[in-house]
This record gives structure tokens, sequence and C-alpha cells, in this order.
């Protein structure tokens, strides 16, 4: 945070997730000059949170450096559509095809407006002030009650046509595993999220202590403890990531996977497996000397990677996503 004033211009970010809508205004150097915080009332209905939204922006707009913002950036939880400004998050089910961004562009005066999808916004801020900085090929995912991710490819962001690209949750690594709540089967988000890391290890025996929450935190916990079943579920979690990430290097040849989300604080208990597994699967030459990588940028990814990557698709004056 900044206290002294801004010069250049600005970008209004805006972060929207099931638990809790964020803004900020973002410099041309990724600061966030202020910040602005809503819980998002996922139970209610769509206009109900569009007004948490625009509480947000409000408080943005009340600030002197205001009048320097040129765009706003919006990364929200998925999935979005940024070729008809719509968002529908599965975590939100009060919208649905909501028209997000006309709504914010008249909530604003009329500014330009981009949308993206959250883990998209993170591979954007983690490219250019964070783990993946430098690197023309990067896979970037957030590991946390969902499995999200971006990709970075010649050095440009690939959002794909509706801002969704990168999905890596949505890779499926087990053919006949579990049924996903996606409709799909065995994917990487139903092995490896921390709520599926949680249910692996109760599902195995494991139980947490008295008065503690059966999260994947308190899983990471046990596993440090050397607990064999807490163990295993981190293990298994890693391998599905691992068989993910293969896939993307394989496919699109990338040079660093960076891995942030509530998941990877769990440090070298995802880590060292996730890279002994990742040996196995990534064994072509072209493939083999992807680096792991845990990311930089901690709860402000999704702000900063929403202003980067609304930079980058409106192609702003003065405002570079570029390192």
């Amino acid at each position: 945070m900044h206290p002294h004033g801004a010069t250049g211009p600005l970008v209004a970010a805006l972060d929207i997730g099931g638990t809790k809508i964020a803004g900020a205004l973002v410099d041309a150097e990724g600061q966030l000059l202020t910040k602005a915080l809503r819980p998002t009332p996922a139970t209610e209905d769509g206009e109900s949170v569009l007004r948490a939204v625009t509480d947000v922006l409000d408080e943005l707009r009340a600030v002197p450096q205001w009048p320097a913002t040129i765009a706003v950036g919006i990364g929200s939880a998925g999935p979005v559509d940024a070729l008809h400004g719509t968002v529908s998050p599965v975590n939100v089910p009060g919208w649905r095809e909501f028209p997000l961004v006309s709504r914010v562009s008249q909530a604003v005066g009329g500014l330009p407006v981009a949308l993206t999808g959250d883990g998209v916004a993170m591979t954007a801020a983690e490219h250019w002030q964070g783990a993946a900085r430098g690197y023309d090929n990067a896979l970037c995912m957030v590991v946390s009650t969902g499995v999200g991710g971006g990709l970075v490819l010649g050095g440009a962001l690939v959002p794909g046509p509706t801002g969704n690209a990168g999905h890596i949750g949505h890779i499926s690594v087990d053919l006949d595993g579990d049924l996903c709540p996606c409709g799909s089967r065995g994917c990487v988000e139903r092995i490896a999220s921390g709520p599926n890391i949680a249910r692996s290890a109760l599902g195995g025996g494991w139980q947490p202590p008295a008065g503690v929450a059966a999260t994947a935190a308190a899983v990471a916990d046990a596993a440090r403890a050397g607990d064999r079943v807490a163990l295993a579920a981190f293990d298994r979690a890693a391998q599905a990531l691992a068989a993910g990430i293969a896939a993307t290097a394989t496919l699109v040849e990338i040079q660093v996977a960076v891995v942030g989300g509530g998941v990877a604080n769990a440090g070298p208990v995802l880590f060292d497996p996730l890279r002994e597994h990742l040996s196995r699967y990534a064994t072509l030459s072209f493939a083999a000397g992807v680096e792991v990588v845990p990311a930089k940028l901690g709860t402000d990814a999704g702000l900063v990677g929403a202003a980067a990557a609304a930079a980058e698709s409106l192609r702003l004056e003065g405002f570079t996503s570029a390192p």
C-alpha cells in the first residue's frame, strides 16, 4: 500500500469470489494504492451481489486518486464469459450469465472494463510481479477450494476466447475416477483441492484434533507430524497436480509451473511429492525440465492480476503488464 499520491495512470481492479469481493486502485508498478472489501452475499439474488460490487467501487471512487483511473479490470470466480461480458460463478448461484461488464461500466461512468477468470488473473499477476516473472512460458495454478489456473505462452497471457484458458483443475487425471461436480470424472480438482484433500484423509481414518476443523491445513499439520494417512492424502493430491502439469507441459511446452492458493501453504508436504511425481510423468525431453515453484503474491494476486490482465487485453497506454 502506498501512502503517497499516485503518478501516472491507474486501473481499478476487482477480485470476485464466493466469500469476498475485493477492490483496489493499482498503479503501473503493480502497487495497490487503496483497498476496499465486502463479503459476498453468495446466497442472495444477483442484484444483491451486484450491490456489494458497487459498494466496493463507490469506496474506490471516493479516493482522491480516482480521476487517474483509466480502466477497470475484473477477475472473477468462473466460469466467466469475456466474449459476452457475463459471469456464472459456481459458488454464487444468484449470478447466472449475469451481465457484470455492462453493469460495472455503468457504475464507473463508461470506463473500459475487462473481464477474466480468476485463474487467468492470478497468472497475469505472477507473470508481471511474481514467481513467473522473466519466463515466457508458464502455467500458474491456484489450489484452494477449487483448482484453477492460467497460461503464459510466447511471453503473452493466454486468456482464451472466453477468459477461461488454462483451467487445469478440470483436466481428467483418473479415467474412471470420482464424479466431479463439473460433470466429468477424475478431475485434478476432485483429488487435489483443499476440501478433497480433507475428504481423502477423513476417508482413510484421519481425525483432526479436538476443536480443529477438518481442513487441508489441519491435514498438512498432521502430515508434518508424520501421520501416514495425512501424508498419503497429500501424496495423492500431488500426484494429480503432477499429472495435470505434465499434460500441460507436453501440450504447450512450459518452463515453469507456479503453484499458489491456500493448499500451497502446506509447503514441502505438497511440493516435495509434487516434484517427485512430476519427474515420473513429465518424461519427454522438452517437458522434463519444468520447474515447480510457489507463488509469490499471496492474497493480493487477484487484484494485481485483474489490473495486469486488463492492461494486456485493453492494450492500455502507459500501463504495461510486461515485466
